[in-house]
């Protein structure tokens, strides 16, 4: 659910992430297992999606590498760096007015859906239209569209209601608006704008096609004869649901499965550092692990309780037992690589006493919290233990509770009474702008605000930097976030991803805005 922006993607300064990847040999305790003759690519998913891999729906994690790879925006981001830049995909060439709010965009030409037809400008609008139809987490991204004006077949002008410094990023970026056809949404809208016919079929244009999409057992895709680019060396994906992480990673180690891309747990990571018969890579991301306190339940319906529980977090030893060689102590309350280090810095001094006067006097009933995790995060089971042996000891009696990513999604606009009163979280901004990630997180409507915590000052923050951009803008909604205590970044963590030694470019094909994914067409063997 992991997760997750500026004007033409170059308002963040980005904080460099070395990118590093260990190539494998055979002269570690286990022979590694020859590339595949057949053409086919063997991955897993941890847990199952949660969610349709409809690209106006789906807003989750693991399922970006359905989406991603069978439907394409006009613009995506470039792989292979740690760098936000934006790149040409179905769109060649683009332009923005001075004031953000009108949108220019010569389209590619001999382009086909995975249903045969052209696409042409006609589906930029039916494909926006879809979007708001639907009125799920994604659509805030075209809410703000007033009209989509084509230019014959190739060209077509997007105008706002009001300045967006952000909406190049939404037009990039993996939850952005794809373009579907507009003739299989006609053939194929039923009572639900296609939303039936999407959770097992697509109607996009990218390298590969979904065949198969069983909730909870398997997902497959196939590459697409007629796709328009490069054609992918594997003509074929398939991607069980693997929930036990230990069957996962007896699979790779094996030879069953070419690679894992997400959701290692610490224990592994270390294992697989030392094992020289496989690849390992860490890779640069805008994932955070993020801590978040209810303000509805118990205790932590007062702020200065909040205060009291997230200075009782050591932050450094939570990184330290949990992040080692693929992450570090997060400087700011936004994701990394998003804004210059000395923005939006978050000031939470380490200091256990403060919770412990305040448990002293609190009734017996409000000295019990729950810190609940997404089951699919085997990091954040260990992040919630720890948490919880440190708040013991500071006075509260606290337990873990794991919960599927459906429910976690089930909280949004909730009154909070289902929800824990803490929750641990790998997330990452829909796209690199820094408005977008305080929009989904910490506006009362956001579609990662999980437990509904707001304030004035965020969003008024947020709006001031939104039609130019402005650093200064978006440090403040930050800091202004932090004074909440609503929100902890704990750690800014890599993807890691372990792959057979004869699967080749996995560097070429991550995208530092798309964590746990991979661009499959990128993939070949070697």
């Amino acid at each position: 659910m992991t997760s997750r922006f500026r004007a033409m993607a170059a308002v963040a300064a980005v904080a460099i992430l070395a990118l590093s990847g260990c190539g494998g040999s055979d002269s570690g305790t286990s022979t590694p297992n020859a590339a595949p003759t057949d053409k086919v690519l063997h991955l897993s998913f941890l847990q199952d999606p949660g969610q349709p891999p409809d690209p106006d729906v789906f807003y989750a994690g693991q399922g970006l590498l359905l989406t991603s790879n069978t439907y394409e925006g006009l613009m995506q981001y470039k792989a292979g760096t740690d760098k936000v830049e934006l790149e040409p995909l179905l769109a060649t060439e683009w332009t923005a007015s001075p004031d953000n709010k009108v949108f220019t965009f010569k389209l590619r030409e001999g382009v086909k859906f995975h249903d045969g037809t052209p696409f042409t400008s006609a589906a930029v609008k039916a494909s926006f239209d879809r979007r708001l139809a639907v009125n799920q987490g994604p659509a805030y991204m075209v809410a703000d569209v007033e009209s989509v004006t084509t230019q014959g077949d190739y060209g077509v002008t997007v105008t706002l209601k009001a300045p967006n410094s952000a909406f190049l990023d939404y037009i990039a970026c993996p939850y952005g608006p794809r373009m579907l056809s507009p003739e299989g949404l006609k053939k194929n809208a039923g009572s639900d704008n296609a939303q039936g016919y999407l959770t097992n079929h697509d109607l996009g244009t990218g390298p590969y096609t979904l065949t198969a999409a069983e909730v909870g057992s398997r997902y497959a895709l196939e590459a697409f004869p007629d796709y328009w680019g490069p054609k992918p060396y594997f003509e074929k994906v398939e991607i069980p649901v693997i929930t036990d992480v230990s069957a996962q990673q007896l699979q790779f180690n094996n030879g069953q499965i070419a690679s894992i891309l997400h959701d290692l747990p610490s224990s592994a990571v270390q294992s697989y550092l030392d094992n020289k018969s496989f690849a390992n890579y860490s890779l640069p991301t805008m994932m955070s692990n993020y801590l978040y306190v209810n303000p509805h339940k118990g205790m932590m319906t007062d702020a200065k309780n909040r205060a009291a529980v997230l200075q009782a977090i050591d932050v450094d030893e939570l990184v330290k037992q949990t992040y080692f060689g693929r992450g570090k102590v997060a400087g700011q309350i936004y994701p990394p690589n998003m804004m210059a280090e000395q923005y939006a810095k978050q000031s939470v001094p380490h200091d256990p006493s403060v919770l412990t006067a305040l448990a002293g006097s609190l009734p017996a009933d409000q000295k019990n919290v729950t810190i609940g995790y997404d089951s699919s995060n085997p990091d954040n089971q260990l992040v919630s233990n720890l948490i919880q042996t440190q708040l013991a000891a500071a006075g509260l009696t606290a337990k873990v509770q794991a919960y599927p990513t459906s429910e976690i999604y089930g909280w949004i606009g909730t009154d909070g009474q289902s929800a824990p009163e803490i929750f641990t979280a790998l997330a990452w901004p829909d796209a690199p702008s820094p408005y977008t990630w305080g929009h989904i997180s910490w506006d009362a409507s956001g579609g990662l605000n999980y437990l509904g915590c707001s304030a004035p000052p965020v969003t008024e923050a947020l709006a001031q930097g939104l039609p130019d951009a402005s650093p200064d803008a978006f440090s403040q909604a930050g800091l202004e976030a932090v004074k909440t205590g609503c929100w902890l970044n704990i750690a800014d963590v890599n993807d890691f991803m372990v792959a057979q030694p004869w699967l080749k470019g996995i560097e070429q094909a991550h995208v530092v805005t798309n964590p746990n994914s991979l661009r499959l067409a990128a993939l070949s063997v070697g």
